[in-house]
């Protein structure tokens, strides 16, 4: 008896985590959609170009920014596609992690206990899929100026964008591995531990 009880804390102690990383990779996914950081280029007036998928910003020397939207029909089918890639992503993120919030143990918000592993499941899926939605876009920006001129630098958000999808795969896979329904001793409910744990 003392065993399950310490099974389903730990159950849930895991769940928890699994919430944690999926929120921390969305704030990863929303920042490499988001920030003007995918390239910055030095300009000879000792100023910095950063462009991103959505502005460019010119950084002075003296600290001033000017920042500009870029005009949709001069970017090309490539920027375009990247938009969709990391806008798609972010929108599977907040699906997984409200999946995963909400066929957790620690909340009561669904009560088929049958119906919770499937939801995980399906958490599980929708951030490895969320993750590769981000690491194509980044790869693929980072190959075009693999042979770019020395003034000429990837910016921070296709590092963040890599570390972020590795993690997201990663926690997708593990959740996928680690869920198993219709466990006799939880009643379904979604437990992260085998029998010989």
């Amino acid at each position: 008896m003392a065993d399950e009880s310490w099974r389903r804390m730990a159950s849930k102690a895991i769940q928890m985590v699994f919430v944690v990383l999926n929120a921390i990779g969305l704030i990863g996914v929303i920042i490499c959609c988001a920030l003007p950081e995918w390239l910055v280029r030095h300009n000879d007036d000792d100023s910095e170009t950063h462009q991103g998928l959505w502005k460019e910003c010119v950084k002075h020397r003296t600290g001033l920014q000017e920042c500009r939207t870029h005009d949709d029909s001069r970017l090309s089918n490539e920027i375009h596609a990247f938009r969709n890639f990391t806008i798609i992503s972010c929108m599977l993120g907040i699906l997984s992690l409200l999946f995963l919030i909400f066929g957790s143990d620690f909340t009561p918000c669904v009560q088929n206990q049958d119906t919770k592993p499937k939801m995980i499941l399906a958490a599980g899926v929708g951030l490895i899929l969320a993750g590769l939605l981000v690491i194509i876009p980044v790869s693929c920006f980072s190959n075009n100026f693999r042979n770019a001129p020395k003034t000429v630098k990837l910016g921070m958000c296709t590092y963040i964008g890599f570390i972020t999808g590795l993690m997201l795969m990663l926690i997708g896979g593990l959740l996928c591995y680690l869920i198993r329904s219709g466990s006799r001793s939880s009643g379904g409910a979604a437990i992260f531990f085998s029998n010989r744990a």
